[in-house]
């Protein structure tokens, strides 16, 4: 591997979000700079005076072609992540996979999660597979970073919930390739008759019933906090938020919040919420939940005693608390 890249950009950790997908002029541009940096072993100047630019701008290529995952990099390894508290994970929650990031306090949690989501995603699902995607800032920055691979898998994408296209509609999953199905309304509607009579409504109604076909299925953690992706969005005021933790949440999936052991709290909300039900949840064989975080720690603790998820993606200072809590 050449020299003048900093080992910490190779893998773009503190990238926000994916960025969008380039267009064809600048695909080409990445291609050529990307086979040349990571196949040839070229420096970066030198690729620079072959494509007639500048030492920057194909830095730029090459930052822009992993953000947008044109450029995949993948570490070969028996020991993908830290294998020992994976195992400790899977033992202690009765998991049937487990992910744990490598520490790194300096680096923001979200884009390394999702980034850690996708790989395994990836992995995991075969041509032609359908995956379930859930509400939350984990899966946005996920199915951002798998973008480029659905159409090449024919892998197709179907919602858990409304309100997703909020977030994943500039991924390019729309289009000619129909390979995304997604629920055509908000997450929470304004009364619980609306909520009911949109989940009957057809289309709707056959999205619903397709996802709980998905062999797998990515969904995030709602944490208790005024900075939780439902308040941002709007979906509940902070105030809201402050009335269900006294009501005994600690977290929610999909809209619906649930307390310290995962049973689900009989909130008014519920009733408002247009997404796939808890229960028609655990009908999909693999539910990976992606979160990382201390205000998430008790939020995924009560998701994985209450067996609203199989297979967790999260930190290594994540994982060390939610052992620590198990024991």
């Amino acid at each position: 591997m050449p020299q003048d890249l900093p080992i910490q950009d190779i893998d773009s950790m503190t990238a926000p979000l994916a960025d969008p997908l380039p267009d064809d002029i600048d695909t080409e541009q990445i291609t050529r700079a990307a086979w040349l940096y990571y196949n040839d072993g070229l420096t970066q100047n030198r690729i620079a005076d072959m494509l007639g630019t500048s030492r920057i701008k194909v830095s730029r290529l090459l930052e822009k072609g992993r953000r947008s995952g044109l450029i995949e990099l993948r570490i070969n390894s028996p020991y993908d992540g830290c294998i020992t508290l994976q195992r400790e994970l899977v033992s202690a929650f009765g998991l049937i996979d487990a992910r744990v990031v490598p520490e790194a306090p300096d680096l923001p949690a979200p884009p390394r999660i999702g980034r850690a989501a996708a790989s395994f995603l990836m992995q995991k699902l075969a041509p032609n597979d359908l995956l379930g995607v859930g509400w939350g800032e984990a899966s946005s920055i996920t199915v951002r970073y798998m973008a480029p691979v659905f159409p090449k898998s024919n892998i197709s994408v179907v919602s858990l919930t409304g309100g997703v296209s909020a977030y994943i509609g500039d991924t390019f999953l729309y289009g000619p390739r129909g390979n995304a199905h997604l629920i055509p309304t908000p997450l929470k509607v304004s009364t619980p008759e609306l909520a009911e009579m949109l989940r009957q409504e057809p289309y709707v109604r056959h999205v619903l019933d397709i996802a709980t076909t998905a062999r797998m299925a990515l969904i995030g953690v709602g944490a208790m906090a005024r900075s939780a992706t439902l308040v941002r969005y709007g979906y509940c005021s902070q105030a809201e938020i402050e009335l269900f933790a006294r009501r005994g949440a600690v977290g929610d999936v999909l809209g619906y919040f649930y307390d310290e052991n995962g049973q689900i709290l009989d909130l008014d909300l519920h009733r408002h919420v247009v997404a796939l039900r808890p229960e028609e949840l655990r009908k999909i064989p693999n539910v990976a939940a992606a979160a990382a975080g201390a205000t998430k720690v008790p939020s995924i603790l009560g998701l994985l005693r209450g067996k609203l998820a199989n297979i967790l993606i999260t930190d290594e200072t994540t994982a060390r608390e939610l052992l620590r809590r198990a024991r």
